[in-house]
């Protein structure tokens, strides 16, 4: 995936190539009071220090999420506005649509494309919040990687360690 990023953002060659090296020879080991593990390659996930693993995991997740804008085709807002229906910042991605079945699409070509780049999505930490009319709609499900998303009623989001009070509009 990392290699496909590249090539998409026309990053030249010779920086592939040192790239390339640099994470096939990337090995890592273990270690606890009383034991230490031989040294590991390290195949999935961000190396902590790292300084170019972020950059190169975030351009490889705006791979995989413009795949998925494209095979969902465009979402016009009405007056020729177009509103990619993905919005993220590292891994955490949210999905706007104006129609159910749309993000439930969304949702399945998000979940091959991750399966796909040997990433998993974790439902559990996820929230899902449909809204009809202005007002919330509670009995859509939604499901990723065949399990259950919650909805923000049934689980509180939580952020900084804090679950947010809901608060009442008028």
């Amino acid at each position: 995936m990392i290699q496909l990023a590249l090539r998409m953002y026309h990053v030249p060659k010779d920086i592939q190539v040192i790239i390339d090296d640099y994470f096939s020879g990337f090995r890592t080991k273990f270690s606890t009071d009383s034991y230490t593990t031989d040294r590991i390659n390290l195949e999935i996930g961000i190396a902590m220090g790292c300084t170019i693993s972020q950059i190169l995991f975030v351009m490889a997740m705006e791979v995989i999420l413009k795949a998925a804008e494209d095979s969902a085709g465009p979402a016009n807002l009405g007056g020729g506005y177009y509103m990619p229906p993905l919005k993220a910042f590292m891994d955490d991605t949210t999905i706007i649509c104006s129609k159910e079945d749309e993000t439930r699409r969304m949702l399945e070509r998000l979940d091959v494309l991750m399966t796909w780049c040997r990433m998993k999505f974790k439902p559990k930490k996820s929230h899902s919040l449909s809204v009809r009319n202005g007002k919330i709609h509670a009995t859509t499900s939604l499901l990723v990687a065949k399990q259950k998303i919650p909805t923000v009623s049934q689980e509180p989001v939580k952020s900084l360690g804090r679950y947010q009070k809901r608060t009442r509009r008028v």
